[in-house]
């Protein structure tokens, strides 16, 4: 049985800056679906421990800070939350698909550092954004979810709320496996090394051409995850 006919877990989250380093969650999802059985979702609406969400982030979700900090559960609480309920989907072998895996990953993991929690366990985890990248390297156009969406014909409803975001991603995954056997062919541990590999090469051809007029450039190459004590630019992809 290949991945992809498996249980997939969606995970996304919606932030207040774009930054995965200094970013604080705003909502979160944790979706699994597939493998014929119902689709389960875990959604959080945090507090942002009472920062303030900035005009720009809260135009791309919705979620104001007066929404938040009125309606939103404690972020050290939902942070805590959210780490036990990906360590119980890693526990069960299940991948984790998210879309530009490298920013939510290095969001929950900073938030973690922040309260003192244990890191994530290592996990499988599958990228539309870097699969996409590898498949179809020359196509012209964006890559954002929305666009990947569109491409691999699935039905986004809600962009840029986490839950909406966690299951398009799946499908779009689910999409991918099917259009490229060579991905469906592939263990989750073969397909996550690759990943490894794959986002490398694009963060350093990305980083080339930056440096045509940006001397200095430095595109963060580590994937799924952001090692704690670097500070590289990010691109953000969605």
């Amino acid at each position: 049985m290949s991945w992809h006919t498996g249980r997939l877990a969606g995970f996304d989250l919606e932030t207040t800056s774009p930054d995965p380093l200094t970013a604080r969650i705003v909502t979160a999802c944790i979706v699994q679906v597939g493998a014929k059985q119902p689709t389960t979702a875990a959604n959080w609406l945090t507090d942002v421990d009472g920062e303030e969400i900035p005009a720009g982030a809260a135009a791309v979700h919705g979620i104001s800070t007066d929404k938040a900090h009125a309606e939103g559960v404690d972020l050290r609480l939902a942070v805590e939350e959210i780490l036990g309920a990906l360590t119980q989907v890693i526990l069960s072998g299940i991948p984790i698909v998210a879309m530009n895996a490298r920013y939510d990953f290095s969001v929950l993991d900073r938030e973690a550092q922040r309260y003192g929690f244990q890191p994530l366990a290592d996990a499988f985890v599958i990228d539309p954004f870097v699969i996409d990248k590898q498949v179809d390297r020359y196509r012209p156009g964006k890559r954002t979810l929305t666009a990947l969406c569109e491409h691999y014909e699935v039905r986004l409803d809600g962009a840029h709320s986490a839950d909406a975001d966690a299951v398009a991603a799946c499908r779009v995954a689910w999409r991918q496996a099917t259009r490229y056997p060579q991905l469906a062919a592939m263990t989750l541990d073969e397909l996550h090394t690759a990943q490894v590999g794959w986002a490398a090469e694009q963060a350093a051809s990305l980083q080339e051409h930056f440096r045509k007029t940006q001397p200095d450039a430095v595109v963060e190459g580590a994937w799924p995850l952001i090692p704690r004590q670097q500070t590289h630019l990010e691109e953000r992809a969605s």
